[in-house]
């Protein structure tokens, strides 16, 4: 059976529909950086999130060909996470998408090394006649985090905000964004195919203790 992030590592990718103080641990992504709303038709985060499954299916399907990664096995390819913020704001203001700046990944498993990924990008950009090379390998250490679940559409995510920030603060801790630590979202549910308000969202905030 292939390996499943989200099996093996639940406590990360299904976490329960109440916030939560998590320990992340260190990991590679594929990575497409742009801003804009999302939700722009032919937009700039459409054209990545394209990027981001040409080259992640061709690293997974890599031992149907002749190129071997060493340490491989069969794995389901992660879902799809973003990193989100807006200039001069904590957080992120959801009513004002056109000033989003974003970071969309899809996790590697560890025995992907920055060689294969270029092999990847290159060999996506031939097969799929699409350019990949705005793919990058990113490294991400968050660390200390409050997340929850959020069921529900992406505009209703501030309720669920709002309980992760109260549960900290109840607990001693304060939310700690900045240039490496930024709102990051898990999107378990294609929006193509489930309804708006079924739809599961892992929502992740870093924090810190409170001084």
């Amino acid at each position: 059976m292939a390996f499943d992030f989200k099996k093996e590592f639940k406590e990360f990718y299904l976490p329960k529909n109440k916030p939560e103080i998590v320990e992340v641990p260190r990991a590679n992504y594929i990575a497409v950086r742009g801003q804009g709303d999302p939700n722009e038709e032919g937009g700039e985060y459409q054209k990545a999130v394209g990027i981001l499954y040409s080259v992640a299916y061709t690293l997974k399907m890599s031992y149907m060909t002749d190129y071997k990664i060493e340490g491989f096995f069969e794995y389901v390819v992660p879902p799809l996470e973003g990193f989100w913020w807006q200039d001069n704001f904590a957080g992120v203001d959801f009513s004002n998408k056109s000033s989003f700046k974003w970071i969309s990944v899809i996790r590697l498993p560890d025995f992907i090394t920055e060689e294969n990924f270029r092999w990847a990008v290159e060999t996506a950009s031939e097969k799929k006649k699409i350019d990949c090379s705005p793919a990058e390998f990113l490294t991400v250490d968050e660390g200390l985090c409050v997340q929850m679940m959020h069921i529900g559409r992406y505009d209703d995510e501030p309720e669920s905000v709002e309980m992760m920030h109260a549960f900290i603060s109840e607990n001693g801790y304060t939310l700690d964004f900045g240039e490496k630590r930024k709102h990051h979202e898990i999107y378990l549910s294609d929006p193509r195919r489930a309804a708006p308000e079924k739809l599961k969202t892992v929502i992740r905030h870093p924090i810190k203790r409170a001084e």
